[in-house]
């Protein structure tokens, strides 16, 4: 016995249900993977680097000098300023020099008048010599004209030595710059009336030296051990670009703050090191120990104001630029924080990458 022919719109449906369903059962086509960026990329992985610690240090000058007053006068001429730059034997200041020159002619004349006594206590000695040869004078007279003639000299070296007295006291009436450097302070005006003490003589000018310069770190007791095992540093300037500056010598005080416990070291600075001054602020690095780190290559870095990122190329090839936080410079590398996964693959150069998203973004435009 056959089954009921439906009728001729109740087939129509049954065919397109029944195809439905097939259609259901059927496996659907899977979408064709991402093909992968044209990109080099390098896979990011911990290496052992030596561990740093930096504290804040104050930047001096090697020579640093202030220069006071070595006579009583006053200020007749200020031939400098503060900043100015000053060679050895430059005119710093003049002071008046009346009494000085007055004192030294006096001195001029005191060794006039004792050579004159002397000139003449010598010519009596020589007669009373010969006249006591020949027996015509006691003893005691030659003994009078031998002592006459040592007194007059004793009071002769006096004399010349007023006169060289006199001379430097005129010869401090210009003050002139003891090394090469820059004038940091000025502490009179013209006109004022300085003392060369006592107690103390006055201070006129400051100035110190930029050909050496070192800078003075204050650092934590628990850290003075393996500054002294390393013996060096690296200051680091304020500005990106520029490199950390090796130390020359490091010295460890050997002795700490009572109170905080904490220890001095002085770095000192190689010669000709341009971009620090006295009393600027500095970063200074100092190696502490060892361990493992990511770093990426510097170019590698993308900069936006005071954001660093990288582009990171993901498994599913997908291309994203994510923020990194950076710490110091390991020649052309840089320490990698924070932000990044021991493994992950960055684009090497950040420009084809920038390239490469901005041509992804311009054809998913098209094809909407």
């Amino acid at each position: 016995m056959h089954p009921p022919r439906l009728p001729l719109p109740a087939r129509m449906v049954a065919l397109l249900l029944a195809g439905t369903l097939a259609a259901c059962h059927q496996s659907p086509r899977e979408a064709a993977p991402p093909a992968p960026p044209p990109l080099a990329t390098l896979a990011v992985q911990p290496i052992p680097v030596q561990r740093e610690q930096t504290w804040d240090g104050v930047v001096e000058a090697v020579d640093a000098t202030t220069i006071a007053a070595q006579t009583n006068a006053r200020v007749e001429q200020l031939a400098v300023d503060v900043g100015d730059r000053v060679a050895k034997g430059d005119v710093l200041l003049r002071l008046t020099d009346v009494e000085q020159r007055s004192a030294r002619r006096g001195a001029a004349a005191a060794v006039a008048s004792a050579q004159a006594a002397y000139d003449e206590a010598q010519a009596n000695w020589k007669r009373a010599s010969e006249l006591s040869q020949r027996g015509l004078i006691a003893r005691a007279q030659l003994d009078q004209a031998l002592a006459r003639r040592d007194s007059t000299r004793a009071a002769l070296d006096a004399a010349q030595a007023g006169l060289r007295s006199a001379g430097e006291q005129a010869g401090y009436t210009v003050v002139r710059a003891p090394f090469d450097g820059v004038v940091t302070r000025r502490f009179v005006q013209v006109g004022e009336a300085v003392q060369s003490g006592p107690p103390t003589p006055q201070p006129l000018i400051a100035m110190a030296s930029l050909a050496a310069l070192r800078v003075d770190v204050v650092v934590p007791q628990s850290a003075v051990a393996a500054i002294r095992q390393s013996q060096s540093a690296a200051v680091l300037p304020d500005a990106a670009d520029a490199a950390p500056v090796r130390a020359g010598k490091v010295t460890v005080f050997p002795y700490a703050d009572p109170v905080s416990h904490s220890f001095r070291v002085r770095v000192e600075l190689p010669g000709g090191t341009s971009g620090l001054y006295p009393g600027m602020t500095v970063k200074v690095a100092f190696p502490v120990g060892s361990g493992d780190r990511l770093l990426v290559p510097e170019s590698a870095l993308i900069q936006r104001s005071e954001v660093s990122g990288v582009y990171v190329v993901g498994a599913d090839h997908s291309v994203l630029l994510r923020q990194l936080r950076v710490g110091q410079r390991h020649g052309d590398e840089v320490e990698v924080l924070s932000g990044l996964a021991a493994g992950e693959r960055i684009a090497i150069d950040p420009g084809a990458a920038a390239l490469y998203l901005a041509e992804l973004h311009a054809r998913a435009g098209k094809a909407s």
